[in-house]
Order: C-alpha cells, then sequence, then structure tokens
C-alpha cells in the first residue's frame, strides 16, 4: 500500500488519464472501449477519494480557511455529478439522439473534477501539517 500522499498523487493522475481516455473513446465512438475505460476511471476515483481521506487526516485543513469548504463542496457535486453521464450513457445506448446531452454532462463533470482537484491542491497548499 502507497502512503497517503503518494498514493494521492498516483490515483488522482491515473483518474485524469482515465478521464482522457474516457473522452478520446466517446469521441471516436469505440464503445466497448469507452465503457471499459468508464469503469476504470470510476474506480480509480474513488480510491483518489480513500487516499484524499487518508491524506486529509494529516493535515489541519481548516487552517486552510475559505477554500476548505469551497473544496468540500465542489468534490462532493463533482463525484455525485458522475451519475449524470452515467445515466445518460445508458439512454444513449438506447437512443443515439440523446448523445449531444450526454456529452454535455460528460464534459461538465470533467470540468467540476478538475475544479475539485485545484481546489484540493489549494486547500492542500494553505492547510498546516499536523
Amino acid at each position: 500500500m502507497l502512503a497517503p500522499f503518494e498514493g494521492f498523487v498516483a490515483f488522482l493522475s491515473l483518474t485524469v488519464v482515465l478521464l482522457v481516455a474516457v473522452v478520446v473513446t466517446g469521441f471516436t465512438a469505440r464503445l466497448r472501449a469507452h465503457l471499459t475505460l468508464v469503469a476504470c476511471t470510476v474506480i480509480s476515483l474513488g480510491v483518489t477519494i480513500w487516499y484524499a481521506e487518508q491524506l486529509g487526516k494529516q493535515y489541519n485543513l481548516a487552517a486552510a480557511g475559505v477554500i476548505m469548504p469551497v473544496h468540500l463542496a465542489l468534490a462532493k457535486i463533482a463525484t455525485l455529478s458522475y451519475l449524470a453521464p452515467l445515466a445518460s450513457g445508458f439512454a444513449t445506448l438506447r437512443n443515439r439522439g440523446r448523445k449531444k446531452l450526454h456529452l454535455r454532462l460528460a464534459l461538465t463533470t470533467v470540468a467540476l473534477t478538475v475544479l475539485a482537484a485545484g481546489t484540493g491542491a489549494w486547500m492542500l497548499a494553505a492547510a498546516e501539517p499536523r
């Protein structure tokens, strides 16, 4: 098992790489690869969140000030937002006319993930190690 910081960085990086691969395979309509990568991304995100929780225990996050509640809210919203493209993706499998909505939801989820990662980095930089 990796130390919290190393595990967090490794799985966050893997999640970002997988997200890029999900977007690429979605745009190129490689359905089997796309679906496999979606599943891998969700698993990687779960592991990333677990490592983030472990890493957070090593810092006084309250010392980061107002960015802490902002990050936590964005992180929760980003995580929940994964449900929208998952649901619209299944709907798109049945009705290809929903591809545009699925794309918008997926890109929104990617944007929220990037915002959550950025505010998380800001929060850790502003926090005090325990």
